[in-house]
């Protein structure tokens, strides 16, 4: 079987194919072969997936196919195809992370993330790029080649999990794994125009023995999180990501429900000042309608706990964590995105010595103890993913004051994690010419199941996610 009534395998939804596969209504290997046929037909034009081994997907299928025949339980996300960022461990893969030096940076154990996934049923397509270093909201290196938005290819795909965006908007797999240290899986799904979700810090064991967990101020701050079409399968990808593992001091085994909460939000269009676009201003307020429609009280604030602040201690903490070898990496390395990302923060790095380093960690607990007080009493904020529609594509290299703008619209995007908190791009619908339109939500401290039920109902009074056709 290669289609079903719904559509072909391949586009069904992750629930909908876990559902079918544990049934035995189709094989783990019917849908493997329709997803890698979806990958063939459209991945030239997007260059999403970088590796692919067709022999390792139906292999995985053909064992998930076996538990099925078995009487075993074959997982939650049983025959579900999915993608695995390059920058993460997989047992037999390079984790590259968009580097020329680490093309063959083979692993031998899988990352604590990617065992979940795969020992919940899923059945991984290939692995998807990112820029070197994982740094930019743009996808390219010189190693695996430049990554293009399949819904414009004048737009950028985002990064750093710009391959995992596009290929979830391509249909290439219903799920994509991808990290987020800055917005690097929130900012991918928002400019593909599918969901993502960044989950609280420690709700997702990370580790990498291969190559080195990107740390700051000493904490692991790159959380693994989901990318998908619909916010169901975000909760089913989430389902199987959450899980601890002892070579994570910051993983916690906290259950994925906590108790009912007031349905109370708060709504804030410009948060400290960011001047947001008239487009995702009305999303926004019309997010809060759908809101209000499924029983919700939403009140609009002028203002929320400290953001931009946030963005100042998490750029002290990422740059004065050894700014001179991040720089002199990246120049072995001679990625141009790379060397220009590092570069127009260089003023700022440079004055940054012990006095503001250690200031910068104690203004981390007080921002995060603010945003935790906040979210007792509004358990959802809804915000702006970025301050302006998805952005051209290698908009950051076209100038000082390009770069600048970059940095300055994404405010909500690198201040956010620094609170630890989960926080959720949705998106609620294209422009009249196609641009990708969202929302952010963010909940309480390990309260993914709030934020998730909020972007649902939301979800359901719009448009569905519809899978993009790539141009060539």
């Amino acid at each position: 079987m290669t289609s079903t009534p719904e559509g072909p395998l391949w586009s069904l939804p992750a629930s909908r194919i876990a559902a079918l596969v544990r049934a035995g209504t189709v094989s783990a290997t019917e849908v493997a072969k329709s997803a890698l046929g979806r990958l063939d037909a459209v991945n030239p034009a997007i260059n999403a997936v970088i590796e692919c081994r067709p022999e390792d997907t139906l292999a995985a299928a053909a064992a998930v196919d076996a538990a099925v025949a078995e009487g075993r339980d074959p997982g939650v996300l049983a025959g579900v195809p999915i993608t695995i960022k390059v920058n993460v461990d997989q047992i037999g893969y390079a984790t590259t992370n968009g580097l020329k030096a680490q093309k063959d940076l083979i692993a031998k154990t899988h990352n604590p993330v990617v065992a979940n996934l795969l020992g919940a049923g899923a059945v991984s397509l290939g692995r998807t790029n990112t820029p070197a270093f994982s740094y930019r909201w743009f996808t390219g290196n010189l190693l695996h080649g430049h990554t293009f938005n399949p819904r414009n290819r004048a737009l950028t795909p985002g990064g750093s999990s710009g391959g995992a965006g596009a290929a979830v908007a391509a249909g290439i797999g219903a799920i994509g794994h991808g990290t987020d240290i800055a917005g690097s899986v929130r900012y991918p799904a928002y400019a593909c125009g599918v969901h993502g979700l960044r989950p609280t810090i420690g709700r997702i064991a990370a580790h990498n023995a291969t190559g080195k967990n990107r740390t700051i101020g000493g904490q692991i701050m790159a959380v693994s999180g989901p990318l998908a079409r619909s916010v169901d399968d975000l909760r089913l990808a989430f389902t199987a990501m959450a899980k601890t593992d002892p070579q994570d001091p910051w993983s916690v085994p906290v259950p994925l429900s906590g108790p009912a909460v007031p349905r109370r939000a708060a709504l804030c269009l410009k948060p400290d000042g960011m001047d947001t676009a008239p487009e995702l201003q009305q999303a926004l307020l019309d997010a809060a309608a759908k809101l209000r429609d499924a029983g919700w009280q939403v009140d609009e604030l002028d203002a929320l706990p400290p953001i931009r602040e946030a963005v100042a201690v998490q750029l002290t903490l990422w740059m004065g964590d050894d700014y001179a070898g991040l720089v002199a990496a990246a120049d072995r390395e001679g990625d141009p995105g790379a060397i220009a990302a590092l570069a127009g923060q260089r003023d700022f790095a440079l004055s940054i010595g012990l006095p503001e380093f250690s200031a910068a960690l104690s203004q981390r607990i007080g921002i995060a103890r603010a945003w935790c007080e906040f979210t007792e009493s509004y358990p959802v904020v809804l915000l702006p993913p970025c301050a302006e529609l998805p952005f051209a594509d290698d908009l950051d290299l076209r100038s000082a004051a390009d770069y600048r703008r970059v940095w300055d619209a994404q405010m909500s995007m690198i201040g956010l994690p620094v609170t630890g908190l989960p926080a959720l791009t949705l998106n609620t619908g294209l422009t009249a010419d196609g641009t990708p339109v969202g929302i952010q939500i963010v909940a309480g401290r390990y309260r993914e199941d709030i934020a998730l039920a909020a972007a649902e109902s939301i979800e359901a009074r719009g448009t569905p996610v519809s899978i993009a056709e790539p141009q060539p």
